[in-house]
């Protein structure tokens, strides 16, 4: 029995030594290189790592230096300086689930193309390490990362059961192009749904702040947003630069303060920007609000050749539309003053007052094409019930037809101004008169006009102004059909024979006299007006009596 007992004693030191050898070798280089190649070889995964490290002081943690980990065939999911493996009971019956692993000091990825790692832990810590994901149109870029996920289930994200909490900062990170610091971002998952209970970060040398929630359809409502002292630059256009917000699923806006921001992009910016949204839902480029409302003001916003400086509006949101209390800014060195509303059903924007003071306006050498534009879709029609124009300046520098009003004044009622997407004057009346003007290089002084328009017709009621010592009186009528037919007469005394000689007429003798025009012609969109012109001119004095017919645009006789 001695030497049984002796025996057994002696396999049992025989495998203890054996089992502290190798337990010795697996802390080698040699181990690791070894555990590494069995993983790689006999799982759907690749390991490599320098060292395994263990201590008997602090028997539950295993370390790892210089991992690259990833599934066969992708980029590695996780490189690390340093992984900490905290070991439990449950490796027995799951050998990839931890009580907590711990990384330090390298890149985790989490791409849609490379899907993340079967392991699990009870607690996943992070220590200054990278993090990229890319997700439903979103991605995300960070460094020195730190924080914590509780528990870490990669895999089971899909899950309706599954819920865990977060609590991760980043030195600086990179949101869909748009670079931040500091962040902070705390919160929980269950399931498919976020909600984000506090998000704080330093962006484009202001500051940020939120919470939010994401349900599992992937629709967002953020109770609240703050946005302080924004400086950012970007080189999208305004349309690009909204795309993201105006592509999602849904975002639902609780309050948005924006305080004192600057944004600027390609033809456009916003200066001093300050801004109040409650209860907004944005959705496919659509909005939809019961009871919301929008009130801001900046220093300037610019879009295109747009320029408004000290803009005001207030605005409140229902499901019938939009309700403008208030809107005014400065413009051109005048006043724009507005208020009214837009309804939803029929897209019609209708202006209760609108006034129009100071301004020294140059049309751009475009706004005739503007004029023939068809309107968006969203805006069927813009009415005016009360307009008033005082002291403005209007230059049209067109060399084909320049002309020039100033001190413009005019009153205006129930003025439709757009009908079917289409501009025009489609009802209401209107009276406008200057100081001075310049018609195709004819000075005039005081012109004044009065019209009235209907479904059918433009009509001219008024035309007058002073040329030199006489005087000039006229009216016309423009059709409301497409072919716009117009007829027009004009009756001046003591005025210069040639006045209308810049008009196409040809050069009378140099005297003045009695004139009498009339005559139709076609305002047709987009085809030239000249050549639709028939009409006669007749001047007499007391020495003089000449007739001109202009057939088509051309003068074919005179006597």
């Amino acid at each position: 029995m001695k030497f049984l007992g002796k025996v057994l004693l002696t396999l049992l030191l025989v495998l203890l030594l054996v089992i502290v050898a190798f337990y010795v070798l697996l802390q080698t280089q040699w181990g690791a290189g070894w555990i590494s190649r069995q993983i790689s070889d006999d799982s759907a995964y690749q390991l490599s790592m320098s060292k395994i490290e263990h201590d008997f002081s602090n028997p539950s943690h295993l370390l790892l230096d210089n991992v690259a980990f990833g599934r066969d065939g992708q980029p590695a999911t996780l490189v690390a300086k340093r992984v900490d493996l905290g070991l439990s009971l449950k490796q027995f019956s799951n050998p990839l689930h931890f009580s907590s692993i711990r990384l330090n000091q390298g890149t985790l990825n989490l791409d849609n193309g490379n899907p993340p790692v079967s392991l699990q832990a009870d607690r996943l810590q992070l220590s200054q390490m990278a993090l990229n994901r890319s997700q439903d149109n979103w991605s995300v870029q960070a460094q020195r990362v730190d924080g914590g996920i509780i528990p870490w289930q990669p895999e089971a994200t899909e899950r309706p059961d599954y819920q865990a909490s977060f609590q991760i900062s980043a030195g600086s990170l990179l949101l869909n192009g748009v670079p931040a610091a500091n962040a902070l971002i705390e919160g929980n998952v269950k399931g498919r749904e976020w909600t984000i209970s506090n998000l704080g970060a330093d962006v484009a040398r202001g500051s940020a702040t939120a919470n939010a929630r994401r349900d599992a359809a992937g629709n967002w409502q953020v109770s609240s947003l703050r946005l302080n002292s924004i400086r950012l630059q970007s080189d999208k256009t305004l349309s690009d630069f909204l795309q993201p917000l105006l592509s999602l699923p849904e975002v639902r806006l609780g309050r948005v303060d924006v305080t004192d921001a600057r944004l600027e992009g390609r033809d456009w910016a916003v200066t001093d920007l300050d801004l109040v949204l409650k209860n907004i839902t944005l959705s496919h480029g659509d909005w939809q609000s019961d009871g919301g409302s929008l009130a801001m003001n900046a220093s300037s916003v610019v879009n295109g050749s747009l320029q408004l400086d000290d803009p005001i509006a207030n605005l409140d949101f229902s499901p019938q539309g939009i309700e403008l209390s208030q809107f005014s800014s400065r413009w051109v060195n005048g006043l724009i003053r507005a208020q009214g509303s837009w309804n939803r059903s029929d897209k019609k924007l209708s202006l209760d007052e609108v006034v129009i003071a100071g301004l020294e306006y140059t049309l751009p050498s475009t706004w005739r094409e503007r004029w023939t534009q068809a309107l968006p879709g969203w805006l069927d029609s813009v009415e005016i019930k009360k307009f008033s124009a005082n002291r403005n300046l209007i230059i049209d520098i067109d060399p084909a037809f320049p002309f020039q009003m100033t001190s413009l004044e005019g009153t205006g009622n129930n003025l439709l101004l757009a009908h079917n997407h289409q501009w025009g004057i489609w009802s209401g009346n209107m009276s406008l008169n200057a100081a001075e003007a310049t018609f195709n290089r004819v000075d005039l002084r005081h012109p004044s006009l009065t019209l009235a328009a209907d479904g059918n017709s433009i009509n001219f009621t008024e035309m007058s102004a002073f040329s030199g010592d006489g005087m000039l009186e006229g009216n016309a009528k423009i059709s409301q059909q497409p072919d716009r037919s117009t007829s027009f007469t004009l009756n001046g005394r003591q005025v210069a024979f040639n006045l209308l000689q810049n008009w196409g007429w040809s050069p009378l003798p140099q005297s003045k006299g009695n004139l009498q025009l009339s005559g139709q012609a076609l305002l047709q969109q987009d085809k030239p007006l000249k050549p639709t012109v028939n009409a006669t001119l007749s001047v007499t004095s007391a020495d003089n009596a000449v007739q001109q017919r202009m057939v088509n645009g051309e003068v074919r006789s005179g006597n």
